[in-house]
């Protein structure tokens, strides 16, 4: 159990990105490192939107140590270069939200890394879709290679 800032009791055990970066569930992991781990949302704004965590449990990145964001951050930093060249994008949109407020919806920390297209520029953000493991796969198999292409550069 841990207090967030707000004064509320958390329980690790409940948190599906705790149990995704402890292997208890599953998740199409597209990179991993010694703190980080990087795999693709289950509802995409577009294909190969990524999400980026922690491995340690944090409410949110106000309840990190800047070192921690430091390091999820550089993970972001080869994860977008990853994406944006298997999926083809024009543009990155990389978002990270902390609260309720904010409109964080799982109370882990984590940055979001989404695809965008020029066609997209004057509709905003394009509306959440529904996938399919096998399509999740194929798109994480992509990124990954082109992640492990990256480091080459």
């Amino acid at each position: 159990m841990f207090e967030t800032s707000d004064g509320k009791i958390r329980m690790k055990e409940d948190c599906i990105f705790c149990k995704i970066a402890d292997k208890e569930a599953d998740a199409t992991v597209v990179y991993e490192d010694p703190h980080t781990l990087a795999f693709l949302d289950i509802h995409p704004l577009n294909p190969g939107h990524t999400l980026v965590i922690p491995k340690k449990h944090y409410v949110n990145m106000l309840e990190m140590p800047s070192e921690e964001a430091g390091r999820v951050f550089a993970s972001v930093s080869k994860v977008m270069k990853g994406v944006q060249k298997a999926s083809g994008a024009d543009g990155i949109s990389v978002g990270q939200s902390n609260g309720r407020a904010a409109s964080q919806e799982v109370f882990h920390m984590h940055v979001h890394i989404i695809p965008r297209f020029n066609h997209e520029m004057m509709s905003g953000f394009p509306n959440r879709k529904k996938t399919h493991r096998e399509e999740l796969d194929e798109i994480g198999k992509k990124i990954r290679t082109a992640i492990d292409t990256s480091k080459h550069i």
